[in-house]
């Protein structure tokens, strides 16, 4: 089996918000490494969901990391009270960033680990010189705004390609992939140097969510070299 480790980032935006803290606790119980919140304004993205005090209720339900995504015009303005909230990351889009390099010092600075996602249709190349200096890179499988989209395959190139660079320059960020991933697509991302699968109806509406995490990481390790 590889060193190289797997992670899973179950996304409370199909969960059961009138059991939330159970639900979080399952998938923790079960293995997941982090909990990954979508924020959505409904102007970056066709939605609104989630602001800071859900942030505040997940800190209060686990000690996992929480991972912030904010798809939002304006992040520079709500980085800080998901920062406050709890948060552990705070990932943003280098398509909604007037100041990404200045955004991403702003969160480090304040302790906490500064992630710059990327839409499906958008080059690699709005994210490469940040490279060095971020913590997490989340690569977009669906278009932002709702949850159970189908995955979009032609994508992985681009996640190919930020994996080569990471390599190349042995850089530590690490690679997340959000959209659509499941069992069926979770190989697939992995292959192409996924490293953090971000994933909600497919562990939220599964029916057995205990069992969805540890199905998602066995179909994810699989994939991994020298996996048996």
């Amino acid at each position: 089996m590889s060193e190289r480790r797997i992670l899973i980032a179950p996304s409370i935006l199909s969960a059961d918000f009138t059991k939330l803290g159970d639900e979080i606790r399952a998938v923790e119980d079960a293995g997941a490494d982090m909990i990954h919140v979508d924020v959505m304004d409904g102007h970056f993205v066709p939605n609104i969901t989630m602001g800071p005090f859900i942030v505040e209720a997940v800190r209060r339900a686990t000690d996992l990391p929480i991972d912030a995504h904010l798809m939002v015009t304006n992040p520079d303005e709500f980085a800080d009270p998901f920062i406050e909230a709890g948060a552990d990351y705070v990932v943003f889009h280098a398509e909604a960033c007037y100041d990404v390099a200045e955004l991403i010092r702003h969160i480090r600075g304040r302790g906490v680990k500064a992630g710059l996602a990327v839409n499906p249709p958008s080059s690699a190349d709005l994210i490469e010189p940040h490279l060095a200096n971020i913590d997490l890179a989340l690569v977009m499988t669906v278009n932002p705004g709702h949850s159970g989209q189908s995955f979009i395959a032609d994508v992985m190139p681009k996640l190919a390609h930020v994996a080569e660079l990471k390599a190349e320059r042995d850089l530590g960020f690490l690679i997340a992939v959000d959209g659509g991933v499941g069992p069926k697509t979770a190989g697939t991302v992995v292959a192409n140097g996924g490293e953090a699968l971000v994933a909600a109806s497919a562990i939220f509406r599964a029916g057995d969510i205990g069992e969805a995490v540890r199905g998602l990481r066995g179909a994810a390790e699989s994939a991994l070299p020298g996996a048996a």
